[in-house]
Order: C-alpha cells, then structure tokens, then sequence
C-alpha cells in the first residue's frame, strides 16, 4: 500500500465513522421525540433509556452503514477534487481506476464484515430491544403459546394442534394423519389426542387420551390412554416457530424456512427475504462504484449537491429493492435471482458510470 493509498483511506475511514455517528445521533433525536412520553408515562428508568438505544444501534448501523459508505466516499473524493487533489494524481500517472482501488478494497471487506454483522450480531441486539419495549413500552405481546398449527410432517403425514404452550411444553386437540401418497392421496389412518407433552427423557412425543383410527376396507379404531410417537418436528423447531423473523439469526432464519417448506408452505417469500438479506451489505461495495466517479470531478453547489446525490442513490436503490421483490414474487423468479436483483442493477448502472467517466 503507497502513501496515497493510506491517505485515501485514513480520509475516507475518517468521514465513514463520522457519518455513521452523525446518522445515528439524527436517528435517536427523531426516535426519542416519538417515544419520550411513552418512556415518562411508563415511569422507566434513564438507564433502560440509555440501554434501549444502545440494543438500538446494531439495527440502525446495519440500516445506515450503505447511506454512511456513500457520504463518506462523495465527501472524501469531493474534498480531494475539490483541493484538486485527484488532478494531481492524474497528472503523475494514477487513473481513476486506480484512486478507486484501496476504498473499493475496503468496501469489499466492510462487506463481508457487514454480512457476518448483519446475520448474528443484529439479531440478538433487536431481541434485546424487543424485550425492552414488551416489557416497559407495551408494544409486542409477550406469549410462549402457539395456535392453530398446521403441518406437514413427511410428504404422506399431516399433522395438527390447536394449542401448544412452549414453556410448559404440553398442547390440546392434537390430529395426525397417514396418507397413501403425493399422487393420490387416500387417508389411510388418523390418530388424535386430546392432550400431548415433549418426553425429553425419549426425546419424542407423549399423547394422551388418544384415539386410533384405520381406514381400509373397514373402519377400525381403539382409545388409548396414552402413546409414544416419533416425528421429524420436536419441541425445540416448535419454539422456532414464535420468535420474531427480525430476532433470528442467519442461521435460524434458513432452518426457520426450511422447516416451513418442510411443512408444506410455500416460502418463496421468505426466501427472497433471506437472499435479499445476504445482499444488502455487498451494497457498500456497489455504493463505491458509484460514488467515487461523481465525486471526483469538480461541481457547483459544494456540498448540498453531495448530500442530495447521497440521499438520491440511497433512496432509489431501498425503492427498489422493495419493488423488485414484489415483481420476483409476482413473477414466480428464483428467489436467490429476486433478492440479488438490486445490487445486479445497480452493479451494472454503476459499471456504466465508471467507463463512462474520464480516467
């Protein structure tokens, strides 16, 4: 790395931290307007205050960190074309493409920095949030209960409860039922139980009150008071099921799905969902592409013009990030196409930007 390089980068380092900073004061100021007078008329402690905000700010940096990398390369390349600093550099021989190298280096590995960021440092920070505001703001219900639970165990068994308390691991009106095949599906047999607890010493299920019924040539049933039963959903996949998608890591987050898709649903939303997540940071490194070439040629208006520029480009790839996710889903796309479709557009509107500009 020249001295050129480590000067580029300590500039851009140095305005990347302090738009992270200032975007994230920005951001308590207008939150903390709107929920002052819920934290006064709930009586909370100052330091549950501070602690909120700070579970806050894994969640806002994630957010903010695409709009902060633009502002720090619009100011740090505007402020080295306008000193005509990048003149200069031109005059020894240094291309564009070559001012761009060291900050495009460091949003590639701000990037995947970001990726692992975003999918297991996040999460657990917005639990925490959450928790917060159940307990002290009374936003989201607290409940360990789940209802109405329809899935599919194997491609031939059905199954289904009408409740299922988690902490006390026990449910009511527990249904299975057998079926011939995916083709042609005929109900072979039913089994149902008016009660059903997790045995962690068999690690399987315990029903209770259960009655069994056969479908062949003739109908045959029998009451049982209780049966051991194996199936491929457990207890803890069942406490999966209640927790907020925005608190599950990455890794939670693709068993949640696949455990969906395991029980029949369709996840092809969820799936654009996680892909589109998995995106999001290599924004940062497409934000560069972008930004660098804009700043670094001399323009009226100073610095208004780099921040309207900044909330512009931010703006138009969020919008379209959204849309493009209705369209995928609309038009039944491969969800792994859907959620990469905004940075491949504006991957390749910033590569037209970049040979479009003079080296």
């Amino acid at each position: 790395m020249t001295i050129i390089d480590r000067y580029i980068i300590k500039q851009f380092i140095q305005t990347l931290v302090y738009s992270i900073l200032a975007l994230y004061f920005i951001f308590i100021i207008v939150t903390l307007m709107e929920n002052l007078d819920e934290f006064l008329d709930q009586g909370v402690d100052t330091i549950i205050i501070i602690k909120y905000y700070l579970y806050y700010f894994p969640e806002i940096t994630k957010l903010m960190t695409p709009v902060s990398m633009l502002l720090a390369t619009l100011f740090s390349v505007g402020r080295l074309a306008s000193l005509n600093e990048v003149t200069a550099m031109k005059t020894g021989g240094q291309s564009l493409y070559r001012l761009m190298l060291p900050i495009l280096l460091f949003g590639m590995a701000l990037s995947f920095w970001q990726l692992y960021f975003n999918g297991w440092v996040v999460p657990p920070s917005i639990e925490r949030k959450n928790e917060i505001e159940r307990v002290y703001l009374k936003k989201k219900k607290t409940t360990n209960s789940i209802y109405n639970l329809y899935f599919r165990d194997t491609p031939t068994r059905n199954l289904s409860i009408n409740y299922y308390n988690s902490d006390g691991k026990y449910g009511r009106n527990f249904a299975i039922e057998e079926f011939t095949n995916d083709d042609k599906p005929r109900l072979i047999s039913r089994i149902e139980a008016a009660n059903v607890k997790w045995d962690e010493d068999n690690n399987d299920w315990l029903l209770l009150n259960v009655l069994q019924k056969n479908f062949n040539d003739t109908l045959y049933s029998k009451s049982l008071d209780s049966l051991h039963l194996s199936l491929k959903i457990d207890h803890s996949q069942l406490v999966k099921l209640k927790k907020e998608l925005e608190e599950m890591d990455f890794t939670e987050l693709k068993q949640y799905i696949d455990l969906l898709e395991q029980g029949g649903k369709d996840v092809s939303k969820q799936l654009i969902e996680y892909n589109a997540e998995l995106a999001f940071p290599f924004a940062n490194f497409i934000i560069v592409l972008f930004g660098v070439p804009f700043a670094s040629i001399k323009k009226k208006g100073g610095m208004a013009v780099q921040i309207a520029a900044a909330l512009v480009v931010s703006f138009c790839y969020l919008i379209f990030t959204e849309i493009s996710k209705t369209i995928a889903l609309a038009n039944n796309l491969d969800p792994l196409i859907s959620g990469w479709l905004a940075n491949l557009v504006f991957l390749v509107f910033s590569l037209i930007i970049v040979l479009r500009t003079k080296t």
